[in-house]
């Protein structure tokens, strides 16, 4: 965070509002006249008098309305970061009132000059001062990827997009440039430095090469396999326990002789979106034969959508497909489209609330929400918030993970060997405790 410089701010000049302050209304001393006039009418035996009253002309005065602190001191941040969660008593750095709803959020939802209403208590009697503060944009958008395959067929058309990835935790849209030249039409190694500029004129800059070649490499799969039993013997500890999670990708799985390996759960994938949401081929396949195995059984859903509407109906398709099916685990949201993030029109904080409403929209259905992802962008892109609200399942290939936040689950390998499973399938451990 950055620091703030902290000035007097009073009678402010801007038309906006900041939201948790509460306007208060001023209370008019008057002078009320009434004046009554009745007729009232009495019987005594045979005769009847007639008695109208006169006229009653009465004045009221309410109390005068207390005048404010003539030494009021109520001063505030000058300015704070777009999106940052702070509290009305934190805004506050000097006073010699008592705040009233301090723990009311300021307004950081964009940039720009706000005007608060500030209430506060002197002396038994409550009143409001206008304060007024910047929000402001000094983060730099983060590299997702530098340059993972930098690798260009000759003769076809060249777009840096392509190749990097960014995100900016404000702007939807963050600039690509470079610094040098790329001829996609001759074969060469052409060094660049790529920079990537908010609308706040926040950047950063890296450097990567572009390879134009005659024919892009096969990946090459140089990963040493796992075998499930070496697996489970070398993590296997007091609360914690071994599974696996599935796809289409393993086809047909036998069940059983999963079981029979040691594996206690197997979390499978129940769809995914690219343009519309499709359902695994495979999924009504592995949930009836995991249960009849005996394994606990969860589900994940993997989805490229860029609206909170949109995972809304994703959640919601899912618990309608699921009709009532109990799970062991929560539901597993999979957004990994990383690698040319900027594509997805964006910011950070965009996804982070695309996944709290996946989230919600689950609750509302029934079933509860997991977030998975992994160590890199767990400690880049998802925030605390984020990650405090639901599970963690952490994906991290290395023999021992340094990840220092919570997770619930830790998905330690992709190359893993177990017998019932034709080919690779995910390893994972689960802590029992958290």
């Amino acid at each position: 965070m950055r620091s703030k410089y902290i000035i007097p701010v009073f009678a402010a000049l801007c038309l906006l509002t900041g939201c948790g302050g509460k306007k208060v209304s001023n209370t008019v001393s008057v002078s009320v006249e009434v004046n009554t006039t009745s007729a009232v009418t009495t019987s005594v035996g045979t005769s009847a008098a007639a008695v109208t009253s006169k006229p009653v002309t009465t004045t009221t005065t309410a109390a005068a309305k207390p005048e404010p602190p003539k030494n009021l001191v109520l001063k505030g941040k000058d300015s704070v970061e777009v999106y940052e969660e702070i509290k009305l008593k934190d805004f506050i750095t000097e006073k010699n009132v008592d705040l009233k709803d301090g723990d009311v959020l300021r307004n950081t939802s964009d940039t720009g000059v706000y005007e608060v209403e500030i209430p506060y208590i002197y002396g038994g009697n409550e009143f409001t001062q206008k304060l007024q503060y910047s929000v402001i944009d000094t983060t730099a958008p983060i590299v997702l990827n530098a340059g993972w395959t930098p690798n260009h067929k000759v003769g076809t058309p060249f777009d840096l997009n392509n190749y990097v990835g960014f995100a900016d935790n404000f702007d939807k849209a963050p600039t690509l440039t470079y610094e040098g030249d790329v001829d996609p039409n001759a074969v060469g190694d052409y060094p660049l430095t790529a920079t990537a500029t908010d609308s706040s004129g926040n950047s950063v800059s890296w450097d990567l090469t572009i390879s134009v070649v005659e024919q892009v490499p096969t990946p090459v799969d140089n990963n040493p396999r796992v075998d499930y039993s070496d697996f489970s013997a070398r993590y296997d500890q007091e609360g914690v326990r071994f599974g696996i999670d599935v796809s289409a990708w393993q086809t047909n799985v036998d069940y059983n002789a999963v079981r029979d390996a040691g594996c206690s759960f197997v979390i499978i994938r129940i769809g995914y979106y690219y343009s519309q949401i499709t359902m695994d081929d495979y999924f009504r396949q592995n949930i009836e034969n995991a249960t009849a195995a005996g394994l606990d059984v969860g589900v994940y859903f993997y989805t490229t959508d860029n609206s909170e509407e949109g995972v809304r109906e994703h959640a919601r398709w899912i618990a309608d497909n699921l009709n009532g099916q109990q799970l062991d685990f929560p539901v597993a949201f999979d957004w990994e489209e990383f690698g040319n993030f900027q594509k997805y029109g964006m910011s950070i904080k965009d996804l982070n609330d695309i996944y709290a409403a996946f989230a919600d929209e689950m609750e509302k259905c029934g079933y509860s929400a997991m977030l998975y992802s992994s160590k890199n962008f767990l400690n880049n892109f998802w925030s605390e918030r984020t990650k405090a609200s639901h599970p963690v399942w952490l994906a991290h290939f290395v023999d021992e993970t340094d990840y220092e936040g919570d997770y619930a689950i830790w998905q330690a390998s992709a190359y893993g060997h177990i017998p019932g499973i034709v080919g690779d399938v995910d390893m994972n451990i689960q802590y029992m405790n958290r």
